[in-house]
């Protein structure tokens, strides 16, 4: 019986995500859950995204447009569902699970100006086509199951290569190694009636080009009443048992949970041939289930100071966030505070918080927002975790209202400051693109001992991913470090995490440790953080050996 390993005599399976009638329905949840509970029962999974505008890669899209960028451990700028593929699955991702159009086409484009298609005509098939499908295909090479996501709905223009490159790819494999699911929304009449009539016309517009779905999963408000299912199931050909209820649930980890007791997860391995070959359910891993169930013991009020308001574009923080609430027993309430608007209008917010976040981002607008909340902690000694920007910015803040360089900045968000805390990276001087050209993905950082950081890692070192292009200055590292602050991350000449000593929890970090954080294994900073909110760390005692991150 597999035990989490690729299994080479049951040959690879292909489970491909469409969507129907609206974006956003959660196409990437359901396949992250199909692909949790497939990890569960035994098999090796594994998860391909393919997004299909021309960016190559999501490196430099506004957030509010798309929400986060997502940034995995080889350095590449994804799309956010990327993120909940890691974290659903247990697994790090690489570029190859990320498919692109600019990608692909730009790939073939050189192969045609290198003269790799010399005589010939190159077009959408099969050049592009043949580049799809082997992308799947090596993405998917030494895994049991792999789960395709094709961004979008059926009927954009953008996503037609894609979709042709999935019924190719179908008549290509064997009968049983691929199973097409299809995700639409299931809307309700003014009287109340689950309607059918959008999920019959996503179908339809499906099978126009060549596509039967095997599966249908329909998202409404409530579970789909039995009647739904067979109407669905008739007019769209397929069994009343391949039709299954996704509804809302009060959170996205609750979603594996749901379509289990729909039975999606049995359906799925029947039709791939590989129901005997599961675990045994009484042998099965049922830790995701304990973890998103376990009892909370009381909840925590956390504001993030950020400046796009759109949840989407910190959703990986909020995660963690999450992730370190399920390991001390709480819930954490997230209030969201826009540092553009703080000063006038959410300072109160601040003041009920337990705890201060301020996360990343890119220019100036909201910085100085962020600054003061940053004093705000400082000041008051609320526990407080600056990432990558929200670390810089605690320099800044430090420099100014600790050291007295009023005019201290970012070269990057202030050119001509006087006092540059931040400045640009040597490497950088020259670069003139913008995707893919920031210091990226995961690196090294030494942590010295004795410190808060060492606390919180319970370790001399770590490995985290970076996303940024500025640095804190190491001409001034001496003067910086003068009233209480230090440095007690470095990799070389690079500053990666700072602490205040004279504080229950000042924090920050240069790099984006939410990135790795896991439901089953909270992020380090993250985890210290909240301890520290609740009263089970101050850095302030940390020469006590009872005092433990």
């Amino acid at each position: 019986m597999p035990t989490d390993e690729y299994d080479p005599e049951m040959g690879r399976k292909f489970i491909f995500v469409t969507g129907g009638v609206m974006s956003g329905l959660g196409k990437g949840i359901t396949a992250a859950s199909t692909g949790r509970l497939l990890k569960n029962a035994g098999f090796d999974v594994t998860a391909v995204k393919i997004d299909p505008y021309l960016n190559v890669d999501a490196g430099t899209m506004n957030p509010y447009e798309h929400g986060e960028v997502y940034v995995l451990k080889d350095g590449a700028e994804v799309d956010l569902d990327l993120g909940n593929y890691e974290r659903f699955l247990g697994v790090d991702m690489t570029a190859d699970h990320n498919i692109t159009t600019g990608k692909t086409y730009q790939h073939v484009i050189q192969k045609e100006r290198d003269g790799d298609y010399l005589g010939k005509t190159v077009q959408i098939i099969p050049h592009v086509t043949e580049d799809i499908k082997r992308r799947i295909r090596e993405a998917a090479e030494g895994t049991d199951v792999c789960l395709v996501e094709v961004g979008g709905t059926v009927g954009d223009i953008e996503s037609m290569p894609f979709l042709e490159s999935l019924r190719q790819f179908a008549s290509e494999e064997e009968d049983g190694d691929v199973l097409f699911t299809h995700v639409t929304l299931v809307p309700y009449s003014k009287n109340g009636e689950q309607k059918t009539k959008p999920t019959q016309h996503s179908v339809k517009e499906l099978r126009s080009i060549g596509l039967q779905p095997d599966i249908l999963v329909g998202r409404a408000d409530d579970k789909l009443e039995p009647a739904t299912k067979s109407k669905i199931a008739q007019f769209c050909d397929v069994p009343d048992a391949a039709v299954f209820s996704n509804p809302d649930v009060p959170d996205i980890y609750h979603v594996p949970l749901m379509v289990e007791e729909e039975g999606l997860d049995e359906y799925v391995m029947e039709r791939l041939g590989i129901a005997d070959e599961a675990l045994p359910k009484e042998d099965r891993d049922n830790r995701w289930r304990e973890l998103v169930t376990a009892d909370r013991t009381g909840s925590v009020d956390i504001a993030l100071v950020g400046k796009y308001a759109l949840e989407d574009a910190y959703m990986s923080i909020h995660e963690a966030l999450k992730h370190a609430g399920i390991e001390c027993g709480v819930d954490v309430n997230i209030l969201w505070v826009d540092s553009d608007e703080m000063l006038d209008k959410h300072e109160e917010r601040l003041k009920d918080a337990d705890g201060v976040v301020v996360p990343g981002g890119f220019g100036s607008r909201g910085t100085g927002g962020k600054i003061e909340a940053i004093r705000y902690a400082r000041e008051n000694d609320v526990p407080f975790l600056g990432l990558c920007l929200g670390f810089q910015m605690a320099v800044v803040e430090q420099a100014r209202n600790v050291l007295g360089h009023d005019e201290a900045h970012s070269a990057e968000l202030d050119p001509d400051t006087p006092y540059p805390v931040i400045d640009l990276l040597p490497e950088q001087y020259e670069v003139d693109e913008m995707g893919g050209t920031m210091r990226l993905g995961a690196h090294d950082t030494d942590i010295d001992a004795g410190t808060l950081a060492e606390a919180v890692y319970g370790d001399t070192s770590c490995t985290e991913r970076h996303r940024h292009r500025y640095e804190v200055n190491p001409e001034l590292i001496d003067e910086l470090e003068s009233e209480g602050l230090r440095f007690s991350g470095r990799a070389e000449n690079r500053m990666e995490i700072l602490e205040l000593t004279n504080h229950p929890f000042f924090f920050g970090t240069q790099f984006h440790p939410e990135f790795r954080s896991r439901p089953d294994r909270a992020s380090p900073p993250f985890l210290g953080f909240l301890r520290a909110v609740l009263g089970e760390l101050d850095a302030r005692e940390l020469g006590n050996e009872e005092v433990t991150a």
